[in-house]
């Protein structure tokens, strides 16, 4: 097949890039046209994504596509899950989506829980109970009373509503929708008696696609406007993470993954969900995967914490660099103290370096003090938090033993904290590539367009394309064995 020019839309949690990919002789390269800021806006009150400006942005994409002179064959697009739009009956966005990080959902796990038990809700969806997915967010709505859910035609998840908002086309992304929570993991279709129960409204959702459809091209205008043709757009694995753990260079299926960034989803891939009462106990979910499989994970807070303390640390006095954060964090003592990473009180923004200080002070713990202290508390809260997720998922679901973790995303280039987490878990750790998200999202689109045939060889693709390292444990994982001990102690007994 002939020389293919891809171009992906990645919106991460702090920017968003618009990254070129080219294949060719079973090679995937990939540059950077594009980047810009993915901030969310308080908004009278409410965290919400800045849609228009976004939108602007990807127009900047194509604009800079076209004065260069490149041509590409699709364009694919990826966000987080769970968060929406909604279109009124003549296809007009209903105000700015809601951040999933907004506190509309507080108290409304309670209140779901109220007409439909945990259990039952676990057994209809297999979804973790994450007090952002999309079924919380729209009884909020439902709670508020917001005339815009009685008047929607149309709800579109994020990766959905921009590429509507490039072609006119609507349509609702398989791994995307199987995050909200109304998803029957069997059939792949709503759980309407469930939405019934709760009262929403069911009009509103579309016909549930598995990733790979093309869902239409640029819009005349906006193709003219950025001088470019009036490509086609493909629906790829529009949640992020499933793009991710399509693209991990794996060989064979005894492997555990992470998608590590801002969160660090840790699972397996299934050919079929897992929707019992160990699992739900775990606090794993399954969502879907580009092919129609599983992704059963867990959702672990990962360096978002570390993120807000750089954020609050520049603020206070000079800034410094995540590697300079690592290089304090060597030199710090070992096990001070311990975190829960998934401490409810960890999920705002703010002052998180504070928020470590009281949580080991309120756990009867030594209180970090300074930057390379409280780093590394957070690292090694990590690696042990990543123990604790393998060792439920070999015990309670996959029944057998992981062999390897692979770890993908940005946070794949932080060496500290690939090497705790070898000692931590006691086996090898390969990571990369660190670009996973758009690298899947990319090859998705070559697999729609026929340049490849199937996961398994998207994957020996990646593997010709990008390098990985391997990490092994280095001591006898005395030191770690230890401080797991206290860590199960403290916050993990089950």
């Amino acid at each position: 097949m002939k020389k293919l020019s891809l171009l992906g839309f990645d919106f991460g949690a702090s920017s968003g890039r618009a990254m070129l990919g080219t294949l060719e002789d079973g090679k995937l390269s990939i540059q950077e046209i594009h980047r810009f800021s993915n901030d969310p806006v308080i908004l009278a009150g409410r965290f919400v994504w800045d849609v228009p400006r976004l939108f602007y942005e990807m127009k900047q994409a194509l604009l800079k596509l076209s004065r260069s002179g490149m041509k590409v064959d699709a364009i694919g697009i990826d966000t987080w899950g769970v968060d929406y739009g909604l279109l009124d009956k003549k296809g007009h966005l209903l105000g700015l989506p809601t951040h999933y990080r907004d506190a509309r959902t507080e108290g409304m796990r309670e209140k779901v829980r109220a007409v439909v038990p945990d259990a039952e809700l676990f057994a209809r969806t297999g979804i973790a109970f994450n007090i952002f997915n999309t079924l919380y967010q729209l009884c909020a709505m439902r709670d508020e009373g917001d005339p815009t859910l009685d008047i929607a035609a149309d709800l579109l998840f994020m990766p959905d509503l921009l590429a509507y908002l490039l072609t006119g086309k609507k349509g609702t992304d398989y791994t995307m929708a199987s995050t909200s929570a109304m998803l029957n993991p069997y059939t792949r279709t709503w759980d309407l008696e469930l939405l019934g129960k709760l009262g929403i409204p069911t009009g509103m959702l579309g016909e549930v696609k598995l990733p790979g459809e093309i869902r239409g091209t640029l819009l005349p205008e906006i193709a003219r406007e950025c001088g470019v043709d009036e490509i086609p757009v493909i629906a790829v694995g529009g949640h992020d993470t499933a793009s991710a753990v399509a693209a991990v260079p794996a060989r064979d299926g005894d492997f555990a993954y992470i998608s590590s960034g801002t969160w660090s989803l840790l699972g397996a891939e299934l050919k079929a969900p897992l929707c019992e009462e160990s699992v739900m106990n775990a606090s794993y979910t399954n969502e879907g995967g580009v092919d129609g499989s599983i992704r059963l994970l867990k959702n672990i807070m990962g360096l978002w914490i570390i993120q807000e303390c750089k954020r609050e640390w520049d603020r206070r006095s000079d800034a410094v660099g995540f590697a300079e954060l690592v290089e304090m964090a060597m030199k710090a003592p070992a096990f001070k103290a311990m975190i829960d990473v998934d401490d409810e009180c960890f999920l705002a923004p703010g002052d998180m370096p504070s928020r470590i200080q009281a949580y080991c002070e309120k756990t009867g713990q030594a209180v970090p003090k300074g930057r390379g202290e409280i780093s590394r508390v957070v690292y090694e809260g990590l690696a042990l938090k990543y123990r604790w997720a393998i060792e439920r998922l070999e015990r309670d679901m996959l029944k057998k033993p992981v062999k390897a973790l692979h770890i993908v995303g940005g946070g794949s280039k932080n060496v500290l904290l690939n090497r705790f987490t070898a000692e931590a878990i006691k086996r090898p750790v390969i990571t990369g590539p660190d670009e996973g998200t758009v690298i899947g999202n990319l090859l998705i689109q070559a697999k729609a367009l026929g340049a490849i045939g199937d996961i398994p060889e998207l994957r020996r693709v990646v593997e010709a394309s990008f390098p990985t390292k391997t990490y092994l444990p280095e001591t006898d994982g005395a030191a770690w064995d230890a401080a797991y001990a206290r860590y199960v102690e403290l916050f993990a007994k089950s």
